[in-house]
């Protein structure tokens, strides 16, 4: 089954507006993991306008039997310095400027595959699982590959875009259905995030093949203003397991 990592960026959002402590973070992230969610990302910026540096080493210290993803751009910020002292299970690497709203692009390996290389290899010796954030152009997913990533993250905001306007949805999501194949072939693991909601995800998991792990926060956060977080975990688990169980089904049956 895809696996759903909570991102818990719009929690310190909300926190951080003022100095009170509340929402907590570190409750937030337990109560997803207990609703059943596999893991827990966090996209610490160098201006610390959500997550900040200290939020992710208090998650390390109580985060256990979950996979905890770090998301960032590693030429920016700490980042590094959190993943040398942090050592997650997977780094997601983002090409993210420091006063982004929010990641709107994946990486144009043409111009930054050869600066990701020591990035990659050092990250890789910590034992730390590497993921690059990565438009839909399976031109470059070979490339990934060659650079020593295990994973790619495809950005899915193009084809959240589609789904709600519905213009050239077949062929955007075509896009993502190549990527995904291509990733395969060449080794490589996929994972997804980037305005993902319930009504776009099903969709997007019955189309794209192998996406091992989504990783949701807006969403789900806002979500969760409605139904409290922990249904809200509920529901994005319940679409991805009628999801498999579809998919299952239909494996049977051919078999």
């Amino acid at each position: 089954m895809t696996k759903l990592s909570v991102n818990l960026n719009k929690i310190a959002l909300l926190r951080n507006q003022r100095d009170i402590g509340i929402p907590n973070v570190i409750k937030a992230a337990k109560m997803a993991i207990s609703a059943g969610a596999y893991g827990i990302t966090v996209h610490p910026r160098p201006d610390e306008r959500h997550i900040r540096y200290a939020d992710v080493y208090e998650l390390a210290k109580v985060i256990e039997g979950v996979e905890f993803n770090i998301e960032g751009n590693p030429f920016t910020g700490k980042y590094m310095d959190i993943i040398r002292d942090v050592r997650p299970d997977q780094a997601t690497l983002v090409p993210d400027a420091p006063g982004a709203n929010t990641s709107d692009h994946g990486w144009d390996l043409n111009v930054d595959g050869e600066r990701l290389v020591p990035i990659i290899e050092e990250l890789k010796s910590l034992g730390v699982r590497v993921s690059l954030f990565m438009d839909p152009d399976f031109a470059f997913i070979k490339m990934a590959k060659k650079l020593g990533a295990d994973r790619i993250e495809l950005y899915t905001e193009p084809y959240a875009k589609a789904f709600e306007s519905r213009e050239n949805f077949e062929q955007i999501l075509g896009h993502y259905v190549n990527s995904a194949k291509e990733a395969r072939n060449a080794g490589l693991g996929v994972n997804a995030g980037h305005d993902l909601n319930l009504d776009n995800l099903g969709t997007f998991c019955k189309a794209v093949p192998n996406v091992l792990e989504v990783s949701i926060g807006h969403a789900l956060i806002s979500d969760a203003i409605d139904m409290g977080l922990a249904e809200a975990v509920k529901e994005y688990l319940r679409i991805l397991e009628e999801f498999d169980n579809k998919t299952k089904s239909k494996n049977n049956i051919k078999q």
